[in-house]
């Protein structure tokens, strides 16, 4: 739905300033509001402390039940709560309270109603500004409602009450509201001000606006049929003179530049023809030199994966090296210190192996270590790591796995290496492995980790090789699940 200008200036100028004025008699309202309920309570406060000084607990403490309202402590003490509250409009009740334990019980009360709590009377309710006023001056954060009505109260102890005794000051809701309802009422009065000035504000600007715009408008339109050499001789003393000189300045600039418009394309077509020819020149040159670079680019990808390569793989077995595999332990010391999990390292030594190399040949020993390697990688699963250690030795990392399940891991790769026979020349080589299996934790160290790992190989080769042997200090269930 189309809306003319003059409609959304109007519009725009009232809400914005229906926003300021809504915005800052709001701010005053709530600011009002506080500070006349704060001054509510200091007043509270005020009138229970300066009455709270004027009884004396020690004349109260033998009002215990109904029965004491005949003596002359409590007619005194009641006659004087009366006093005070008279002279006070805006006070509904005074009280004397006492506390006894968890009960709280009523000792002079100045209704002078059928209501009147009697003393030994118990008040019902628990309220937090009620217990305080027992040891200092109090007062309700809000209005509270009980069987004699709806107050906002305050509260003081009495002299000499040692935390027993308080007096207390009920202002009545109803005052409280209609204190709120005059300053709503002012507030509406103001925001209804500020809507008509906000009305007739818009309404003056609206209107200011859209004569010289409508005249931009105009002139636009005979800019758009080819009339450069009109001008508007409207004059409003304001911003908008700078835009209808700004329209003026720009007529006479379209006509200057509708002149040399067609020097200009004439100039730019010749350029056009010789930048071709330019082009064409360039691009032979240019794709030459990209094929060199190309050739060049993709020579320096295979040398770099290559010398990758070279620094992480063992060049025979196809497995890291000990460095890859040092940098892997580094990342998974990280996540298992992160995620608070352990994992296992198994060391593996080929038993005889230079007895292999020995009799058998070094071509041999190197078919074995790559079969070996073969056969240890398929038992694996893709999150884990083997890498060759060093001559025959070779290291698995388990990642997330316990010792006892490292154990595991390790007694299906010893079976793995010790049944199926090796072959090397068509001659059939028995091989068997010492395993070596440590955890790591998050008191350990690699290196201490490791070297658990080698000592359980020592062990394992002392016992008689072919076996497994866990870090010493440890102890697994033994079977294969």
């Amino acid at each position: 739905m189309k809306q003319s200008i003059r409609l959304k200036l109007f519009l725009s100028h009232v809400f914005a300033v229906l926003l300021v004025s809504g915005s800052i008699g709001t701010y005053f309202y709530g600011s009002a509001a506080e500070s006349l309920m704060d001054g509510l309570k200091e007043r509270l406060q005020a009138t229970a402390a300066l009455i709270s000084q004027t009884i004396d607990a020690d004349t109260l403490r033998s009002l215990l039940t109904a029965s004491d309202v005949s003596q002359l402590a409590y007619v005194d003490t009641l006659q004087k709560l009366r006093a005070f509250r008279r002279m006070n409009p805006d006070i509904a009740f005074l009280y004397v309270m006492r506390q006894e334990g968890e009960k709280i019980l009523f000792v002079v009360d100045s209704d002078e109603t059928e209501k009147q709590a009697l003393p030994g009377t118990e008040y019902p309710q628990q309220l937090p500004s009620l217990v305080k006023g027992f040891t200092g001056v109090s007062v309700d954060t809000e209005i509270l409602a009980d069987e004699w009505g709806s107050f906002l109260s305050g509260y003081a102890p009495i002299k000499n009450s040692r935390g027993e005794f308080l007096v207390g000051v009920d202002m009545r809701a109803d005052k409280v509201y209609t204190k709120s309802r005059n300053l709503r009422i002012s507030g509406l009065c103001s925001l209804i001000a500020s809507i008509v000035l906000a009305f007739l504000f818009a309404k003056y600007l609206a209107a200011r606006f859209t004569g010289p715009i409508r005249l931009a408008i105009d002139r636009c339109t005979a800019i758009a049929a080819g009339k450069l050499d009109e001008q508007i001789l409207l004059r409003t003393n304001d911003e908008l003179d700078q835009l209808l000189v700004a329209f003026n300045e720009m007529s006479a600039t379209l006509s200057l530049a509708e002149l040399k418009k067609h020097e200009a394309f004439t100039a730019l077509r010749r350029s056009k023809d010789e930048l071709e020819i330019r082009v064409k020149q360039r691009t032979s040159d240019l794709s030459e030199v990209n094929n060199k670079l190309s050739h060049e680019i993709a020579q320096r990808i295979i040398a770099q994966h290559a010398l990758q390569e070279a620094a992480t793989i063992d060049p025979l077995t196809r497995l890291f090296n000990r460095r890859a595999m040092m940098e892997r332990f580094e990342h998974e010391i990280s996540r298992s210190q992160r995620n608070q999990v352990p994992f296992t390292v198994l060391a593996i030594d080929l038993d005889h192996f230079k007895s292999i190399n020995d009799t058998k040949g070094h071509d041999a020993g190197d078919s074995i270590l790559v079969e070996t390697g073969v056969r240890m990688k398929s038992m694996l699963r893709s999150q884990d790591a083997i890498a060759r250690w060093g001559g025959e030795e070779f290291v698995i990392l388990l990642p997330e796995t316990e010792l006892c399940r490292g154990r595991l891991v390790a007694e299906k790769i010893r079976r793995r290496i010790a049944v199926a026979p090796f072959f090397s020349n068509g001659e059939e080589i028995e091989v068997t492995a010492s395993f070596g299996v440590a955890e790591f934790s998050q008191e350990s160290e690699i290196d201490q980790v490791l070297k658990a790992a080698d000592d359980a190989v020592y062990a394992a080769k002392k016992k008689g090789r072919n076996r497994i042997e866990i870090e010493q200090g440890r102890s697994c269930a033994e079977g294969i699940s």
